[in-house]
């Protein structure tokens, strides 16, 4: 079975939910970062020998929208240990769907930085508008932003891409239904 359907099968348990989701997770952040700049460089090997590779710019930073994107930000942690990590928490009316942000926190020179926003899921790609919006409005450039996130519906993926053509997005799954038990199930308040 693929990881993408045991992280929506119905009987599967939260303990094999969260452990494959965690899979699914790090194999879309470790492609996220392979979109960031990098420059080359040469360091000695343990036998005295020369090795030309890549490191990463400095200057990227991660930004989990709260609460599902927060499952995403060890997976990030594991692959960048001294990542920083902003924060934004966008709320969905119940009856409109209006979404409105309520808080955000990043880091003071994110304007300066590439930036990874982790959204697990998007239904109707309006949160992640709310998102982008507000780290526009810090400065940050759209083509500065990666999307990492694990499903997305055709409907969010066109809203996304007409609203920030230059954005990039990474998405493990394209489905017309979102599995928007995601963040109760692996947090465990479902």
């Amino acid at each position: 079975m693929k990881l993408s359907v045991r992280t929506v099968h119905r009987n599967t348990s939260r303990t094999d939910f969260k452990f494959y989701a965690d899979r699914l997770i790090r194999l879309v952040i470790e492609e996220s970062l392979n979109q960031l700049p990098f420059d080359t460089c040469m360091v000695m090997t343990p036998t005295g020998n020369y090795y030309k590779g890549t490191k990463y710019q400095r200057g990227n930073c991660g930004v989990s929208i709260v609460r599902s994107g927060e499952a995403m930000e060890q997976g990030l942690r594991d692959c960048c240990r001294s990542i920083r990590i902003g924060k934004i928490l966008v709320e969905s009316d119940s009856d409109t769907h209006e979404a409105r942000v309520v808080y955000a926190k990043f880091p003071h020179d994110i304007a300066d930085r590439k930036v990874l926003l982790m959204y697990p899921i998007m239904s109707t790609g309006n949160t992640v508008i709310k998102a982008v919006n507000v780290l526009k409005e810090h400065r940050v450039a759209e083509d500065n932003i990666i999307l990492s996130n694990l499903f997305t519906t055709p409907i969010a993926a066109q809203t996304i891409t007409t609203a920030f053509p230059l954005m990039t997005i990474l998405t493990s799954e394209l489905y017309h239904i979102a599995p928007n038990h995601f963040g109760q199930k692996y947090f465990g308040t479902d």
